[in-house]
């Protein structure tokens, strides 16, 4: 696979993205509609649905009260019968309010009914540090979407792929898991104006080729993985920067292919390091292309620690640029 790049369509920021993605599938599928806290004429806490209410009105965006559970129950009842709700709460650590509702409805009722009923539904999950709103306000649980089958997981890191990933989503006959990063909400990049355009699951990105090192990095670690990558190119070291872009479906055969060639692996993710999802891919790695490893698969994430209150405090949490170039240069001296 050759690196990833869309080059036509105007900049526009990554929140701005994840809107013309929801109004196009509005416009495209009646079917389609919304809901959340604050969805309606606010747009959102974070303004990302702004202007839904105004095109569609109160029957296919809905505000809801403040009950994680009734939207997710509710989103899923829906889907049932044959809607395709997208649902947003306001952070996605507060899907563990949900917890029965996600991991067990959302995630096993088209099995348990064998088939017969389908579930095409999207939860929305703001995910990730932004600037001092808390421990419980800025986790990144994306690994537990990996642990319930059933359940498919997206984590976009551009502006490209927050609308192409959610349109793939909204049209999934199964329930997606989209964690949008929301310190990323004001990136900006090239992102096509085609309303067909879609992002498929389970096809990695190859952010930037080269041949000593591959590093996998999700969400807001892939830009930081792209600068450690320059700052280390200086030098003469090239690493292959991937993005996995779905966790599930998880696409295996790029990570080792880069892995066989360069024959070491970095894994950087912003959840916690232990039981990250990293550890699922290095442990895939390690089974899939061992006799091809130069060092051992290593794993870069957040400290196991609450996110703390303070901004600066958070970023020393969770891996910067800095830590993820030291790391690949000592990786690389093993």
């Amino acid at each position: 696979m050759s690196p990833v790049t869309v080059e036509s369509g105007e900049p526009l920021g990554y929140a701005r993205a994840i809107n013309a993605a929801l109004m196009e599938e509005m416009r495209r599928d009646e079917k389609v509609w919304m809901l959340g806290q604050d969805v309606g004429k606010m747009g959102g806490v974070f303004g990302v649905t702004r202007g839904a209410f105004d095109e569609f009105g109160p029957g296919r965006v809905r505000d809801t009260t403040l009950n994680e559970t009734f939207i997710v129950g509710a989103a899923v009842g829906a889907a049932l019968t044959g809607t395709i709700p997208v649902a947003e709460l306001q952070f996605a650590d507060f899907m563990m309010i949900a917890g029965d509702e996600v991991f067990h409805k959302m995630a096993k009722w088209r099995y348990m009914h064998g088939g017969k009923l389908s579930v095409p539904m999207v939860l929305r999950l703001p995910t990730g540090v932004i600037g001092g709103v808390g421990a419980e306000h800025s986790q990144s649980l994306e690994a537990l979407g990996m642990h319930f089958p059933g359940l498919k997981v997206v984590l976009p890191a551009t502006p490209a792929d927050a609308k192409g990933l959610l349109k793939t989503a909204i049209r999934d006959p199964n329930p997606v898991l989209y964690f949008e990063h929301k310190g990323m909400y004001r990136m900006k990049g090239p992102v096509p104006d085609d309303p067909d355009f879609l992002v498929p699951f389970g096809e990695a990105a190859i952010r930037r080729e080269g041949g000593q090192m591959t590093v996998v990095a999700t969400g807001l670690m892939v830009p930081r993985a792209l600068e450690a990558a320059e700052r280390l190119a200086a030098d003469g070291i090239e690493l292959e920067v991937i993005d996995p872009r779905t966790l599930v479906p998880l696409d295996m055969e790029t990570i080792i292919a880069s892995v066989e060639k360069t024959g070491r692996a970095l894994v950087v993710h912003e959840a916690v390091r232990t039981a990250g999802p990293g550890a699922e891919i290095a442990a895939r790695i390690q089974e899939a292309a061992f006799f091809a490893l130069d060092a051992p698969v290593w794993r870069l994430g957040a400290l196991d620690t609450p996110i703390p209150q303070s901004p600066d405090l958070e970023q020393l949490v969770i891996p910067s640029t800095d830590d993820i170039e030291a790391a690949a240069r000592e990786l690389l001296a093993l």
